[in-house]
């Protein structure tokens, strides 16, 4: 089978691999598409500090992919041959081996491959939603636009937030935050950027605030630009951390929560207010789409080939504009 790999630093090529037959309690699936979550992928990529990465070098990645079953293994119930499935946790490549658990089977045929493949990061982003503990008629903040601040700014128009604040530097992705149903987007380099947040928030700051960008700057803004009792969600991963934050001033004296939104400290069995686990957020990211409560179509600007996977991550490892959403397609690859 061909499968994407980091060979070194800054570096991917499209590799040859063995694949072998499903065994009990696993199922081979074909994928169709595989998702690029480029903050992620980029800190493997350039080994990054603070990344769950793969020790070594050679190292594979693309967690978040869309196929077809085409064999199971001994004990599968949950899913069957032809049935199209999210896989979770798998990596960039034309077929996979997966364990029945990091399957979930896609129930509406009208929901495109290409879009399902973006269950697993939609998800990440419903969790970060999910920490602030937002109400309806409550103001929200998205700082970063990248992957998983697209869809936070789409969950948080579907939970009711008002207004729907975007930030960052690059105006293209401000204007696609609009585009999403953000109210506002300003740039955070602005010298006039706390005083419009605080002009279109009655002077009051932002109830909550997901912080996607991971970086330390972003966050000592963010806590500039919190309401008093407001709360943070950090859902990006702060790699560095250049920026000295006034803990006294910016969250003790005004009763500030901040809380880690990483996917790891999820519950693994039961939902519970607050804390879904990773199962049911991608059952209902892909139970929006479906039903036109999200529009992924939006977010999707780039399609490319597995063969070209050397060029995507130079592009990614050199962060020249990288797309915000982006796939490989694997249903059309010459090297099938």
């Amino acid at each position: 089978m061909k499968k994407i790999v980091f060979t070194e630093i800054g570096k991917a090529e499209l590799w040859d691999l063995d694949l072998f037959e499903p065994k009990e309690g696993e199922v081979l699936v074909e994928m169709a598409y595989t998702a690029i979550s480029a903050g992620t992928e980029r800190a493997v990529l350039m080994r990054l500090p603070n990344t769950q990465a793969p020790a070594n070098i050679p190292a594979q990645l693309g967690y978040s992919g869309a196929g077809i079953v085409k064999a199971i293994g001994a004990g599968v119930r949950s899913v069957s041959v032809g049935e199209r499935v999210l896989q979770l946790w798998g990596s960039h490549a034309r077929s996979s081996i997966a364990l029945e658990r990091n399957l979930i089977k896609i129930e509406a045929d009208s929901l495109d491959l290409k879009y399902a493949a973006f269950g697993l990061i939609a998800a990440f982003s419903a969790a970060g939603l999910r920490k602030t503990r937002l109400e309806f008629g409550e103001s929200i903040m998205i700082f970063g636009m990248g992957i998983l601040g697209a869809f936070a700014v789409q969950l948080s128009r579907g939970a009711g937030a008002f207004p729907i604040i975007a930030a960052d530097l690059n105006p293209d992705r401000r204007k696609l935050a609009l585009k999403l149903g953000a109210d506002y987007a300003f740039d955070p380099a602005d010298d006039g950027f706390l005083e419009a947040v605080k002009s279109v928030t009655g002077g009051k700051g932002v109830n909550a605030i997901i912080e996607v960008t991971g970086q330390a700057i972003a966050l000592s803004q963010t806590l500039d630009c919190i309401a008093p009792l407001g709360r943070v969600s950090l859902l990006g991963c702060t790699r560095v951390s250049d920026v000295a934050i006034d803990y006294y001033q910016q969250v003790h004296r005004r009763g500030v929560t901040i809380v880690g939104a990483h996917t790891n400290v999820r519950p693994q069995f039961e939902s519970a207010p607050h804390y879904w686990t990773e199962r049911d957020d991608c059952t209902t990211i892909l139970n929006f789409m479906a039903h036109g409560r999200m529009d992924p179509s939006k977010i999707l600007s780039a399609v490319y080939l597995p063969e070209n996977a050397p060029e995507v991550y130079q592009k990614l490892a050199e962060n020249k504009d990288f797309p915000v959403g982006a796939v490989f397609d694997w249903t059309k690859s010459k090297t099938n």
